[in-house]
């Protein structure tokens, strides 16, 4: 079963707990415009800014203990 992609084209995307360790780009986004997975932390303030494309994440929800 294939899942599909998405295009790198939003600039602002909302996360949860189940995304973390969250890192840029996401899973479901396309290989063939996407920048080097960088992690970004965004357990403490509950929103993170990528330096290679600009997206915005912005945490939805609790974190869990242990991240």
């Amino acid at each position: 079963m294939s899942v599909e992609k998405k295009d790198n084209v939003d600039r602002m995307i909302t996360v949860t707990a189940k995304d973390l360790p969250l890192h840029c780009p996401m899973p479901d986004q396309q290989l063939w415009n996407a920048h080097p997975r960088v992690f970004l932390p965004i357990e403490q303030t509950g929103q993170a800014l990528c330096p290679y494309c600009g997206t915005l994440y912005k945490l939805s929800g609790p974190v869990p203990s242990g991240h």
